[in-house]
């Protein structure tokens, strides 16, 4: 009696279940979305451009990360914060220490401190075992400095977003564009609003960072690269790759060894297969 009881409620369960999913399928057959801006004309990043990084022996650039350190440095960190990274971390880029000590010394936004004799609010020069500092104390700051957007933080964008390096690439250097004529004919509500700027890349085609990248020459590299708009997004795209994935290089190495070994094991076992059973007939 309990078995039947039991059983009945499981049917009844799958039973409303059943007719839950049905209402849903049939809505979505016989009244479908309308169709959006965003399903017509947002763009999924570029693939068809090379990174060093892509790739399961994917590597990184030490001459492009400086590059693209500078595109930041000199371009978005006056918005982008880059909590989780420490001026210490510049190493991997190939700064050495006189070389990152003069970078934290000389970074434009210092650290919070306390003064010693007064107890007040204070600042004092970065060091490199800090990390970057914020660039606005809070987020009411930032939307005040920003008509209301929040400037998102930098240090783990490349992996947050699908990707990431070629989404980052793509926005800053190829998504701001004139607001096509179709999208108005056919969407007259979807017009960029005062204060964004249309971007294809954007999931929503409209975001509040103004074009960072203007033009050409916007960055002067000191290696003597040509900063075209393309070349500073591709490098601020791999820097920022950098910035989330620092040990990608060693990553990569272990896997790939770890791979040689497993190769080296199985046909070590192999042999000892043949070996140990060579007398028997299989």
């Amino acid at each position: 009696m309990v078995r039947f009881l039991a059983s009945l409620i499981g049917a009844a369960f799958v039973f409303v279940l059943g007719i839950a999913l049905w209402g849903s399928v049939s809505g979505i057959i016989t009244d479908p979305a309308a169709p959006t801006a965003e399903d017509h004309f947002y763009h999924h990043p570029i693939e068809d451009v090379h990174f060093q990084s892509d790739g399961m022996f994917g590597t990184y650039n030490q001459q492009q990360l400086q590059r693209g350190f500078q595109v930041y440095k000199e371009v978005c960190s006056a918005c982008h914060s880059l909590r989780h990274v420490a001026f210490r971390d510049l190493a991997g880029l190939g700064y050495n220490e006189a070389q990152v000590k003069a970078l934290a010394r000389d970074w434009a936004t210092e650290q919070p401190s306390t003064n010693a004799d007064t107890g007040e609010n204070a600042t004092r020069k970065n060091v490199p075992s800090d990390h970057f500092p914020l660039v606005f104390a809070n987020d009411t700051a930032a939307r005040a400095a920003n008509g209301g957007a929040v400037p998102p933080d930098l240090s783990l964008m490349a992996k947050a977003r699908h990707d990431g390096t070629h989404y980052i690439y793509s926005l800053v250097g190829h998504g701001y564009v004139p607001q096509p004529a179709a999208l108005l004919r056919d969407f007259p509500d979807a017009r960029t609003p005062t204060g964004r700027y249309y971007n294809q890349y954007f999931p929503n085609l409209n975001i509040a960072m103004p074009p960072p990248l203007r033009s050409e020459g916007q960055v002067q590299y000191a290696d003597g690269t040509r900063p075209t708009v393309d070349q500073m997004a591709k490098d601020v795209a791999a820097f920022l790759t950098w910035a989330a994935e620092p040990r990608l290089e060693t990553r990569h190495a272990a896997g790939f060894g770890a791979l040689i070994f497993i190769l080296i094991f199985c046909f070590l076992a192999w042999g000892a297969y043949q070996n140990v059973w060579r007398d028997l007939k299989h």
